[in-house]
């Protein structure tokens, strides 16, 4: 299999996330790329045997000589369902053409064909050859649903050309370059692709993918036109930072400076002209100096790592920092989620980290086990663990070492999931993270757990107090493809554990439909500051704190048809509006369209509206 990307160009990008009070995320483009031919992200032709990367589900699947070609065939005929699939669950808009023959048909419902937008084995768009006719489908478990058709004199024995396209909301395929429709549908907005029989034999060749967004440097992506998701035009920079007249700067340059790109050496000599790599660079750049990352897609399989010792100073941070108008995206795709495959760590003192993007991590994205660091405009995503999280390095870090005193701010983390659906937030300082770590003008939405997790458990004793604030959870249980697990927690911001006090700060935050509570103590007896927080539709509770001794001011809840009563215990006066079976009047402020971007400072922008209510 070759995986071929098209260029990065330079872009500016500009982004609107909008929030329906019924849950409904919304993403306007407000600017066009200029076209571009498309990109070929997967081709296979199976003359080099069994292809690798392919995921199989029932059947009996070999490669074999057909014709003078090696073809990919699937023997059963008595199989219900035979799939492969390959690619990306997050791939949306392409085009996947093969080859293929049906061998042998069973029955009148046998079928051979491709699968688009596949999020699971049983749910796709498909386009399928049965004996007389081909059909376009929706399929979802037993349910059919046939969008268009097509008659044929003959499909046994033959090869025929199927092609299955999808750009937005529409969905089109051909046999042998005729039309079998062209239509509207919304079932399926992401997935991969697959090689499909229901009680037939068959063989498949040529199977090509081109990714049909302009300029797509990123096949994984779900918004194939855009580095990150969240910030869907191609007219902003940085896509850490979706207001196109506030791109964000870059710390200046300190001290010596290195260069890293995708395509450096690790003994090149570090200049812009012969850049070299992310890992090598690291080790070699001096106390105080800066490592410019170039745009691109810097693919690695090991984690990357900023060893204890490798510090800055107080006055003079050792910098990691995406070149001005450009933006580096650390992708390690190719790791199997486990717990050692963490994607960047630090664990180094005094270091600031700009504008980048960590993605499909087999564990923590962003993992920061040292002391004084800042983390700023980085993007989080699709990683097998927690996108950003705190705590110390290794089982025999003394508390008195546990990281402290660490900055997250105005970064995004999103569409973290792990297999069993209960380790990965967003945003993470538990379990063994020391005092002074802050969270400021953060958004953390679509992660399969938690947005915030500040776990403790009896363990290893209390956490550090943390401070979240000016900050923006939402969608939190529940993909950006719709994947949801039953042993996900799904709250906004999740503030403790095993009944251990910690006395955090919570101050002006938002919590938008999360799938259970939108800010809830999880048992942290302690004595919160929770202040100018406002929580809106969650699935359950908007505020849940059943012990402890925290202070709540100025707090406001707001449902929308569903919801129970928020619980409170602790200092609470009558500046708060909780939620007791109706809404009060402040909720009038937090109508319409939620939409959040980042000011030229870096803080958080959030209107309800029209409105703005952050900052």
């Amino acid at each position: 299999m070759s995986r071929i990307h098209s260029r990065r160009r330079q872009r500016r990008w500009y982004a609107t996330v909008a929030v329906s009070l019924a849950g409904t995320m919304a993403v306007w483009l407000l600017g066009a790329a200029g076209p571009a031919s498309a990109a070929t992200v997967l081709s296979e032709n199976f003359e080099n045997g069994a292809p690798s990367g392919w995921a199989k589900s029932g059947g009996d699947w070999f490669v074999a000589p057909d014709s003078g070609s090696q073809v990919f065939k699937q023997s059963k005929s008595d199989s219900e369902l035979a799939r492969q699939l390959a690619g990306d669950t997050s791939w949306r808009n392409y085009t996947v053409q093969a080859r293929v023959k049906p061998d042998s048909f069973a029955g009148a419902t046998s079928f051979a064909g491709l699968g688009s937008r596949a999020s699971s084995a049983t749910r796709m768009y498909r386009v399928a050859l049965f004996a007389d006719r081909a059909e376009l489908q929706s399929v979802n478990g037993g349910q059919i649903s046939v969008l268009g058709s097509r008659n044929l004199s003959r499909t046994a024995g033959t090869w025929h050309t199927l092609a299955l396209s999808t750009e937005g909301s529409t969905v089109s395929a051909t046999v042998n370059g005729q039309t079998i429709a062209s239509v509207s549908n919304s079932a399926w907005s992401a997935g991969r692709i697959g090689l499909v029989t229901g009680y037939a034999a068959a063989s498949f060749d040529d199977v090509v993918v081109n990714d049909s967004s302009p300029g797509n440097p990123d096949p994984t992506n779900p918004d194939p036109t855009n580095p990150d998701p969240t910030n869907p035009d191609p007219t902003n920079p940085d896509p850490t930072n979706p207001d196109p007249t506030n791109p964000g700067t870059p710390p200046p340059a300190t001290g010596p400076v290195l260069y890293a790109a995708p395509n450096g050496r690790d003994n090149a000599a570090g200049t812009q002209a012969d850049p070299t790599t992310v890992p090598s660079a690291i080790n070699r750049v001096a106390s105080g100096g800066t490592i410019y990352l170039r745009g691109g897609r810097y693919n690695y399989a090991q984690p990357i790592v900023i060893q204890p010792g490798n510090n800055g100073t107080a006055s003079a941070r050792t910098k990691l920092t995406a070149l001005p108008g450009e933006t580096p995206v650390l992708n390690f795709s190719a790791m199997a989620e486990d717990p050692a495959n963490r994607g960047l760590s630090v664990n180094g003192n005094y270091w600031h980290l700009y504008g980048l993007t960590v993605e499909h991590a087999g564990d923590n994205g962003i993992f920061i086990g040292g002391n004084h660091n800042i983390v700023e405009r980085a993007v989080t995503r699709f990683n097998h663990d927690t996108g950003l999280q705190i705590s110390r390095i290794a089982s025999n870090t003394p508390n008195n070492q546990w990281p402290s005193h660490n900055l997250i701010l105005s970064s995004v983390s999103h569409d973290n999931a792990d297999t069993d659906g209960e380790d990965a937030d967003g945003f993470a300082a538990k379990l063994t993270s020391g005092p002074g770590n802050v969270f400021r003008h953060t958004v953390a939405h679509n992660n399969i757990d938690d947005g915030w997790d500040l776990y403790t458990k009896r363990d290893t004793g209390p956490i550090g107090a943390v401070t979240i604030e000016n900050s923006l959870a939402y969608h939190n249980g529940t993909l950006s493809n719709g994947t949801q697990n039953p042993s996900g927690d799904r709250n906004g911001f999740k503030l403790g554990g095993e009944d251990i006090s910690v006395n955090h700060t919570i101050h002006r935050n938002i919590a938008y439909d999360n799938g259970k509570h939108g800010f809830t103590y999880n048992r942290n007896l302690g004595t919160m500051s929770v202040r100018g927080n406002v929580s809106i539709d969650s699935t359950q509770r908007n505020f849940q704190f059943d012990g402890g001794t925290s202070v709540f001011r100025d707090n406001v809840s707001c449902h929308n048809a569903r919801g129970s009563n928020d619980r409170t215990i602790g200092n609470v006066d009558s500046s708060n509006q909780f939620w007791s079976g109706s809404n009060g009047a402040k909720c009038a402020n937090y109508t319409g369209a939620l939409a959040w971007s980042f000011n030229a400072d870096g803080s958080l922008r959030v209107t309800f509206g029209g409105r703005q209510v952050l900052p």
